[in-house]
């Protein structure tokens, strides 16, 4: 059974990683070729790929979590779809609590209470 998110989620997370469609299959037919011809299929929704061709698009497009990004299970609460390079600098932020009043300062937020 096909699962529409499939096609929508893919082409969303193509754009978003700033990719064209023959960069995709350029980068997958390092591995086994795909022709663009079968990437626009994927996004249009005429056909899916195979499980292990998902995968790989997922590491290609830095999509966490899978199950939740294509509704195979409801999504957490969250607010923001962070980048990688987002989470890192938070992560990076949150470890230097020196500079954090100085970020805040350039970045013009007030500190929450």
């Amino acid at each position: 059974m096909k699962n529409p998110l499939i096609a929508e989620r893919l082409k969303f997370y193509r754009k978003k990683n700033n990719l064209t469609i023959p960069q995709v299959s350029e980068l997958l037919s390092e591995t086994q070729p795909v022709a663009v011809k079968t990437i626009y299929g994927w996004e249009s929704g005429h056909t899916q790929p195979d499980v292990d061709t998902l995968m790989r698009l997922c590491c290609l497009y830095h999509v966490d979590d899978i199950l939740e990004t294509f509704g195979y299970k409801p999504p957490k609460k969250v607010i923001f779809n962070l980048t990688t390079q987002e989470k890192n600098m938070i992560l990076e932020y949150r470890k230097h609590t020196d500079m954090q009043k100085a970020v805040q300062r350039l970045l013009e937020i007030e500190k929450e209470s």
